[in-house]
Protein backbone atom coordinates (compact mmCIF):
# COMPACT_ATOMS: atom_id res chain seq x y z
CA UNK A 1 0.00 0.00 0.00
CA UNK A 2 2.86 2.34 0.90
CA UNK A 3 4.55 1.78 -2.49
CA UNK A 4 1.24 2.23 -4.34
CA UNK A 5 0.72 5.63 -2.70
CA UNK A 6 4.30 6.68 -3.48
CA UNK A 7 3.88 5.68 -7.12
CA UNK A 8 0.60 7.58 -7.38
CA UNK A 9 2.21 10.64 -5.84
CA UNK A 10 5.13 10.44 -8.28
CA UNK A 11 2.76 10.13 -11.24
CA UNK A 12 0.74 13.11 -10.00
CA UNK A 13 3.89 15.25 -9.68
CA UNK A 14 5.06 14.29 -13.17
CA UNK A 15 1.61 14.97 -14.58
CA UNK A 16 1.50 18.44 -13.01
CA UNK A 17 5.03 19.21 -14.19
CA UNK A 18 4.22 18.15 -17.76
CA UNK A 19 1.07 20.27 -17.73
CA UNK A 20 2.97 23.34 -16.48
CA UNK A 21 5.77 22.86 -19.03
CA UNK A 22 3.31 22.39 -21.90
CA UNK A 23 1.24 25.50 -21.14
CA UNK A 24 1.94 28.20 -23.73
CA UNK A 25 3.76 31.33 -22.63
CA UNK A 26 1.51 34.36 -22.54
CA UNK A 27 3.17 37.76 -22.36
CA UNK A 28 1.33 40.00 -19.92
CA UNK A 29 0.80 43.74 -20.07
CA UNK A 30 2.55 43.98 -16.69
CA UNK A 31 5.71 42.39 -18.10
CA UNK A 32 5.64 44.70 -21.09
CA UNK A 33 5.14 47.76 -18.88
CA UNK A 34 8.10 46.76 -16.72
CA UNK A 35 10.38 46.40 -19.74
CA UNK A 36 9.34 49.67 -21.35
CA UNK A 37 9.46 51.48 -18.01
CA UNK A 38 13.11 50.58 -17.58
CA UNK A 39 14.12 51.29 -21.17
CA UNK A 40 12.30 54.63 -21.23
CA UNK A 41 13.33 55.75 -17.76
CA UNK A 42 15.08 59.07 -17.13
CA UNK A 43 18.14 57.14 -15.90
CA UNK A 44 18.88 56.03 -19.47
CA UNK A 45 19.02 59.65 -20.70
CA UNK A 46 17.35 58.98 -24.04
CA UNK A 47 19.51 55.98 -25.05
CA UNK A 48 21.68 57.90 -27.50
CA UNK A 49 24.13 55.67 -29.43
CA UNK A 50 27.48 55.45 -27.65
CA UNK A 51 26.17 56.94 -24.40
CA UNK A 52 26.19 55.63 -20.85
CA UNK A 53 22.40 55.34 -21.08
CA UNK A 54 22.43 53.00 -24.05
CA UNK A 55 25.09 50.88 -22.34
CA UNK A 56 22.64 50.42 -19.46
CA UNK A 57 19.91 49.49 -21.93
CA UNK A 58 22.19 46.93 -23.61
CA UNK A 59 23.11 45.40 -20.25
CA UNK A 60 19.42 45.12 -19.38
CA UNK A 61 18.67 43.33 -22.67
CA UNK A 62 21.63 41.00 -22.18
CA UNK A 63 20.47 40.13 -18.67
CA UNK A 64 16.97 39.36 -19.94
CA UNK A 65 18.35 37.11 -22.70
CA UNK A 66 20.61 35.30 -20.24
CA UNK A 67 17.79 34.76 -17.75
CA UNK A 68 15.66 33.12 -20.47
CA UNK A 69 18.48 30.96 -21.79
CA UNK A 70 18.91 32.85 -25.07
CA UNK A 71 22.52 32.42 -26.24
CA UNK A 72 24.76 35.11 -27.75
CA UNK A 73 25.07 34.75 -31.52
CA UNK A 74 28.66 35.99 -31.50
CA UNK A 75 31.20 35.44 -28.71
CA UNK A 76 29.24 37.90 -26.59
CA UNK A 77 25.81 39.47 -27.02
CA UNK A 78 27.37 42.70 -28.33
CA UNK A 79 28.07 43.30 -31.99
CA UNK A 80 30.50 46.23 -31.93
CA UNK A 81 30.96 48.88 -34.59
CA UNK A 82 32.35 52.40 -34.84
CA UNK A 83 30.63 55.70 -35.58
CA UNK A 84 33.70 57.82 -36.29
CA UNK A 85 35.47 57.64 -32.91
CA UNK A 86 32.31 56.57 -31.06
CA UNK A 87 31.94 52.99 -29.81
CA UNK A 88 28.52 51.54 -30.57
CA UNK A 89 26.99 48.07 -30.38
CA UNK A 90 23.97 46.04 -31.38
CA UNK A 91 22.74 43.29 -29.03
CA UNK A 92 22.24 39.89 -30.68
CA UNK A 93 20.75 36.74 -29.16
CA UNK A 94 20.11 33.37 -30.80
CA UNK A 95 17.93 30.30 -30.38
CA UNK A 96 18.93 27.40 -32.60
CA UNK A 97 16.14 25.59 -34.43
CA UNK A 98 15.08 22.09 -33.42
CA UNK A 99 15.15 20.56 -36.91
CA UNK A 100 18.52 19.31 -38.20
CA UNK A 101 17.87 20.68 -41.69
CA UNK A 102 15.63 23.72 -41.14
CA UNK A 103 17.83 25.09 -38.35
CA UNK A 104 20.32 26.16 -41.02
CA UNK A 105 17.78 28.76 -42.12
CA UNK A 106 17.42 31.86 -39.91
CA UNK A 107 14.59 34.24 -39.12
CA UNK A 108 15.70 37.60 -37.73
CA UNK A 109 13.43 39.46 -35.31
CA UNK A 110 14.63 43.00 -34.72
CA UNK A 111 14.01 46.48 -33.31
CA UNK A 112 16.17 49.48 -32.58
CA UNK A 113 16.79 50.20 -28.91
CA UNK A 114 18.47 53.58 -29.30
CA UNK A 115 16.77 56.99 -29.25
CA UNK A 116 17.75 60.66 -29.61
CA UNK A 117 19.07 61.54 -26.16
CA UNK A 118 18.40 64.92 -24.55
CA UNK A 119 18.92 68.63 -24.97
CA UNK A 120 20.71 69.50 -28.19
CA UNK A 121 20.57 65.85 -29.23
CA UNK A 122 16.80 66.15 -29.56
CA UNK A 123 17.09 69.33 -31.63
CA UNK A 124 19.71 67.70 -33.86
CA UNK A 125 17.18 65.06 -34.83
CA UNK A 126 14.34 67.50 -35.42
CA UNK A 127 12.71 66.64 -32.11
CA UNK A 128 10.69 68.80 -29.79
CA UNK A 129 11.45 69.86 -26.23
CA UNK A 130 8.95 71.23 -23.75
CA UNK A 131 9.36 73.95 -21.15
CA UNK A 132 9.56 71.32 -18.43
CA UNK A 133 11.35 68.48 -20.21
CA UNK A 134 14.47 68.29 -22.38
CA UNK A 135 14.83 64.49 -22.28
CA UNK A 136 13.51 62.19 -25.03
CA UNK A 137 12.56 58.95 -23.28
CA UNK A 138 11.50 57.21 -26.49
CA UNK A 139 8.82 54.99 -24.95
CA UNK A 140 7.00 54.31 -28.20
CA UNK A 141 10.11 54.98 -30.32
CA UNK A 142 11.32 52.34 -29.79
CA UNK A 143 11.27 50.92 -26.29
CA UNK A 144 7.96 49.40 -27.39
CA UNK A 145 9.52 47.43 -30.25
CA UNK A 146 12.50 46.48 -28.10
CA UNK A 147 10.19 45.07 -25.43
CA UNK A 148 8.40 43.03 -28.10
CA UNK A 149 11.67 41.42 -29.25
CA UNK A 150 12.65 40.62 -25.66
CA UNK A 151 9.20 39.08 -25.14
CA UNK A 152 9.54 36.97 -28.30
CA UNK A 153 12.87 35.69 -27.02
CA UNK A 154 11.26 34.65 -23.75
CA UNK A 155 8.51 32.76 -25.56
CA UNK A 156 10.76 30.79 -27.90
CA UNK A 157 13.37 30.10 -25.22
CA UNK A 158 10.66 28.43 -23.15
CA UNK A 159 8.56 26.82 -25.90
CA UNK A 160 11.49 25.53 -27.99
CA UNK A 161 8.93 25.36 -30.80
CA UNK A 162 11.00 26.77 -33.68
CA UNK A 163 12.40 24.36 -36.27
CA UNK A 164 14.25 27.21 -37.97
CA UNK A 165 16.76 29.21 -35.96
CA UNK A 166 15.75 32.64 -34.68
CA UNK A 167 18.06 35.60 -34.16
CA UNK A 168 16.92 38.38 -31.82
CA UNK A 169 18.55 41.66 -32.80
CA UNK A 170 18.42 45.04 -31.04
CA UNK A 171 19.98 47.77 -33.14
CA UNK A 172 21.85 50.88 -32.08
CA UNK A 173 22.24 54.11 -34.09
CA UNK A 174 19.01 53.70 -36.03
CA UNK A 175 18.36 57.36 -35.33
CA UNK A 176 21.71 58.23 -36.98
CA UNK A 177 20.73 56.61 -40.26
CA UNK A 178 20.19 52.88 -39.66
CA UNK A 179 23.90 52.51 -38.87
CA UNK A 180 23.60 49.52 -36.53
CA UNK A 181 21.43 47.47 -38.87
CA UNK A 182 23.61 48.40 -41.86
CA UNK A 183 26.65 47.11 -40.00
CA UNK A 184 25.02 43.86 -38.87
CA UNK A 185 23.37 43.12 -42.21
CA UNK A 186 26.68 43.54 -44.00
CA UNK A 187 28.48 41.39 -41.42
CA UNK A 188 25.96 38.56 -41.62
CA UNK A 189 25.95 38.66 -45.42
CA UNK A 190 29.75 38.33 -45.44
CA UNK A 191 29.36 35.27 -43.20
CA UNK A 192 26.86 33.73 -45.66
CA UNK A 193 23.93 33.64 -43.24
CA UNK A 194 21.02 31.70 -44.74
CA UNK A 195 18.34 34.33 -44.05
CA UNK A 196 14.74 33.31 -44.65
CA UNK A 197 13.03 36.54 -43.55
CA UNK A 198 13.43 39.49 -41.23
CA UNK A 199 10.59 40.98 -39.15
CA UNK A 200 11.26 44.35 -37.54
CA UNK A 201 9.11 45.92 -34.79
CA UNK A 202 8.79 49.70 -34.89
CA UNK A 203 6.58 51.76 -32.56
CA UNK A 204 3.85 49.33 -31.45
CA UNK A 205 2.78 51.09 -28.25
CA UNK A 206 -0.45 52.77 -29.36
CA UNK A 207 -3.41 51.35 -31.33
CA UNK A 208 -4.37 52.73 -34.71
CA UNK A 209 -7.53 54.78 -35.14
CA UNK A 210 -10.39 54.12 -37.53
CA UNK A 211 -8.63 51.31 -39.38
CA UNK A 212 -9.93 47.85 -40.27
CA UNK A 213 -6.54 46.33 -39.38
CA UNK A 214 -4.64 46.40 -36.08
CA UNK A 215 -1.04 46.81 -37.28
CA UNK A 216 0.49 47.53 -40.67
CA UNK A 217 3.45 46.12 -42.55
CA UNK A 218 5.91 48.39 -44.34
CA UNK A 219 6.46 47.29 -47.93
CA UNK A 220 3.13 45.46 -47.76
CA UNK A 221 2.90 45.29 -51.54
CA UNK A 222 6.43 43.88 -52.03
CA UNK A 223 5.91 40.39 -50.63
CA UNK A 224 3.29 37.96 -49.34
CA UNK A 225 4.50 38.35 -45.75
CA UNK A 226 1.31 40.04 -44.50
CA UNK A 227 -0.91 37.56 -46.31
CA UNK A 228 0.96 34.58 -44.88
CA UNK A 229 1.21 35.98 -41.35
CA UNK A 230 -2.53 36.72 -41.37
CA UNK A 231 -3.24 33.17 -42.49
CA UNK A 232 -0.98 31.80 -39.73
CA UNK A 233 -2.82 33.95 -37.19
CA UNK A 234 -6.17 32.98 -38.79
CA UNK A 235 -7.27 36.61 -38.93
CA UNK A 236 -7.41 37.90 -42.49
CA UNK A 237 -7.14 41.61 -41.70
CA UNK A 238 -4.88 41.70 -38.64
CA UNK A 239 -1.87 43.05 -40.59
CA UNK A 240 -2.82 45.64 -43.18
CA UNK A 241 -1.41 48.12 -45.67
CA UNK A 242 -0.93 51.74 -44.62
CA UNK A 243 -1.24 54.63 -47.06
CA UNK A 244 1.01 56.65 -44.76
CA UNK A 245 3.69 53.95 -44.92
CA UNK A 246 3.55 54.02 -48.70
CA UNK A 247 3.50 57.83 -48.92
CA UNK A 248 6.55 58.26 -46.68
CA UNK A 249 8.34 55.12 -47.93
CA UNK A 250 8.60 53.68 -44.43
CA UNK A 251 9.90 50.44 -45.92
CA UNK A 252 13.19 52.24 -46.50
CA UNK A 253 13.25 54.15 -43.22
CA UNK A 254 13.66 51.42 -40.61
CA UNK A 255 16.07 48.61 -39.77
CA UNK A 256 14.43 46.08 -42.07
CA UNK A 257 15.79 47.90 -45.12
CA UNK A 258 19.54 47.20 -44.77
CA UNK A 259 18.72 43.48 -44.53
CA UNK A 260 16.59 43.66 -47.66
CA UNK A 261 19.43 45.47 -49.43
CA UNK A 262 21.94 42.78 -48.50
CA UNK A 263 19.83 39.62 -48.81
CA UNK A 264 16.93 40.48 -51.20
CA UNK A 265 14.49 38.40 -49.16
CA UNK A 266 11.34 39.56 -47.32
CA UNK A 267 12.51 42.02 -44.64
CA UNK A 268 9.72 44.25 -43.37
CA UNK A 269 8.52 46.21 -40.34
CA UNK A 270 5.39 45.79 -38.25
CA UNK A 271 4.10 49.02 -36.71
CA UNK A 272 0.94 50.53 -35.24
CA UNK A 273 2.05 54.15 -35.55
CA UNK A 274 1.08 56.01 -38.73
CA UNK A 275 1.60 59.39 -36.98
CA UNK A 276 -2.15 60.13 -37.12
CA UNK A 277 -2.56 58.26 -33.81
CA UNK A 278 0.53 59.52 -31.94
CA UNK A 279 1.48 63.16 -31.44
CA UNK A 280 4.87 62.65 -29.80
CA UNK A 281 7.23 61.34 -32.46
CA UNK A 282 10.74 62.58 -31.52
CA UNK A 283 9.14 64.55 -28.73
CA UNK A 284 10.03 64.89 -25.06
CA UNK A 285 6.51 63.69 -24.21
CA UNK A 286 7.04 60.23 -25.74
CA UNK A 287 6.76 58.65 -22.29
CA UNK A 288 5.20 55.51 -20.84
CA UNK A 289 2.05 57.36 -19.79
CA UNK A 290 1.13 57.72 -23.47
CA UNK A 291 1.26 53.98 -24.21
CA UNK A 292 -1.39 51.27 -24.13
CA UNK A 293 0.25 48.21 -22.59
CA UNK A 294 -2.78 45.95 -23.01
CA UNK A 295 -2.60 46.66 -26.73
CA UNK A 296 1.16 46.03 -26.80
CA UNK A 297 0.77 42.68 -25.08
CA UNK A 298 -1.98 41.81 -27.56
CA UNK A 299 0.27 42.61 -30.53
CA UNK A 300 3.01 40.40 -29.12
CA UNK A 301 0.73 37.49 -28.28
CA UNK A 302 -1.13 37.65 -31.61
CA UNK A 303 2.04 37.75 -33.71
CA UNK A 304 3.81 34.94 -31.86
CA UNK A 305 1.81 32.19 -33.66
CA UNK A 306 2.66 33.80 -37.01
CA UNK A 307 6.38 33.80 -36.24
CA UNK A 308 6.12 30.29 -34.83
CA UNK A 309 4.46 28.98 -37.98
CA UNK A 310 6.96 30.88 -40.11
CA UNK A 311 9.72 29.01 -38.31
CA UNK A 312 8.11 25.61 -38.88
CA UNK A 313 6.87 25.41 -42.48
CA UNK A 314 8.44 22.71 -44.65
CA UNK A 315 9.34 25.26 -47.34
CA UNK A 316 9.98 29.02 -47.40
CA UNK A 317 6.38 30.13 -47.93
CA UNK A 318 7.08 33.87 -47.53
CA UNK A 319 8.54 35.26 -50.74
CA UNK A 320 9.12 38.54 -52.53
CA UNK A 321 6.80 39.35 -55.41
CA UNK A 322 8.42 39.79 -58.80
CA UNK A 323 9.10 43.49 -59.36
CA UNK A 324 8.24 45.12 -62.67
Amino acid sequence: MKYTLSLCLLLLILSCKTKIESEPVTITSTEVREMVSFLASDDLLGRYAGSEGIDKAATYIENQFESYGVKPYFKTYRDHFKIDSLDAFNVVGFIEGTDDVLKKEVIILGAHYDHIGYGNGIKKHGGKLTEKDSLANGANDNASGTAAIIAYSKYFAQSKSNKRSIMFTLFSAEEMGLLGSKHLAKRLKSENLNLYAMVNLEMVGVPLKNKDYEVFLSGYELSNMAEKMNSYIKQSNYIGSSEVAIKYQLFKRSDNYPFYNQFKVPCQSISSCDLSNFDYYHHADDEIGELNFEFMASVINKTIPAIEQMSNTETKEIVMYEQE
